[in-house]
């Protein structure tokens, strides 16, 4: 990865996941597995190939099921990734909870600032959440400004698209984007080095993603890697996530990573609980049942596509709560999708990191 502003980082296909809830489904009881004997997890991702692991921070979270990523939390499992050996992707959500396309809701202690201070609050908030990690020995690899920020973020002051596709509206998510990106700066001495990722959602559809990154060109915001989201019952076949990135690549010449993604094992449900996909193999998009075996196939594929990205610019891919199996006092909707089955066995898809 090429960090701006600083020397090349190592040269190195990012693999692995986002495991934002370990420690709190360990805490609940949850043992993961391997060759049915009980095994740190990270140890059994570091086994198999994984070389890359993300978490995401909430500003004030509720703490209520998985909302509960607060600073103290995340730095202390941040630190247990550092010390295992992976890279530490940081994925802010300048929210309260999850933000995504349908919610960039802005922390309840900033809903009535102005715009300038805002801004002042953005970047005082990355660079003491950035300096907080460093004290914890943790700091992050790469840093992501905002999540899945194709319609903006802190709504509405940063909220494009639709009726706020305007340049203002761009101007000032612009403004938010670069007070974020130099919070998490400030944060660093000399000679420190963090990647800054720019993540939008829509994998598979090339005319959204120029849309975002042609709009953004023009607010001068500095970063340094791409990252997509591409579950394929919401973002199309895996040809048109090829597309994109081949598009992608050519128009901006970035380093891409397929940052979030997943694949169901099974079309069971184990917890009483709603799925995010419940069963209709017809949305998957991809020539793969709902199966360990088809779970394997697809991360094996995906891998391969996002390699294959023309002059060596696909840099990764990384699964999204792979660790998410459900425990008793935390459902999961996530369970069919995970990399460990509902007894904590890791599955067959796991393998794929090796590729």
């Amino acid at each position: 990865m090429a960090a701006s502003g600083a020397a090349r980082a190592e040269d190195e296909f990012l693999k692995g996941g986002d495991v934002s809830l370990l420690k709190r489904i360990e805490d609940l009881g949850g043992v993961y597995r391997e060759g049915g004997r009980p095994k740190d997890a990270l140890a059994i991702f570091k086994g198999h190939g994984a070389n890359c692991m993300r978490l995401r921070i909430f500003h004030r979270p509720s703490g209520k099921g998985p909302v509960l990523n607060d600073l103290g939390y995340t730095a202390a499992l941040g630190r247990r990734i550092k010390a295992a050996g992976p890279r530490l992707l940081l994925n802010f959500h300048y929210s309260d909870t999850w933000a995504d396309p349908g919610h960039q809701t802005k922390p309840a202690a900033w809903r009535d600032l102005p715009l300038d201070r805002l801004e002042a609050a953005v970047f005082e908030y990355s660079r003491e959440t950035v300096a907080a990690f460093k004290k914890a020995e943790a700091l992050p690899d790469i840093v992501q400004i905002g999540n899945e920020i194709t319609p903006g973020m802190l709504w509405d002051d940063g909220r494009v698209g639709g009726e706020f596709n305007t340049p203002r509206q761009w101007r000032q998510f612009g403004g938010l984007l670069r007070a974020g990106i130099r919070g998490v700066k400030a944060a660093l001495d000399a000679g420190e080095q963090v990647c800054i990722m720019i993540h939008i959602h829509p994998g598979g559809n090339a005319q959204a993603t120029r849309w975002f990154f042609d709009n953004l060109a023009d607010q001068g915001v500095p970063f340094d890697l791409i990252g997509l989201s591409y579950y394929p019952w919401w973002h199309g076949s895996l040809d048109d996530l090829r597309g994109n990135l081949a598009a992608t690549a050519k128009r901006y010449r970035k380093e891409i990573v397929v940052v979030e993604t997943g694949y169901p094992w099974t079309t069971e449900h184990f917890d009483g609980g709603g799925n995010v996909f419940g069963g209709e193999p017809e949305r998957l998009k991809a020539p793969y049942p709902p199966t360990p075996a088809g779970q394997k196939a697809f991360l094996e594929e995906l891998i391969r596509t996002v390699r294959q990205t023309p002059d060596g610019l696909g840099k990764g891919v990384i699964y999204w709560a792979p660790e998410w199996m459900a425990v008793e006092g935390l459902k999961s909707s996530w369970e069919n999708i995970a990399l460990f089955d509902q007894r904590g066995n890791v599955l067959p898809a796991m393998a794929a990191f090796a590729e």
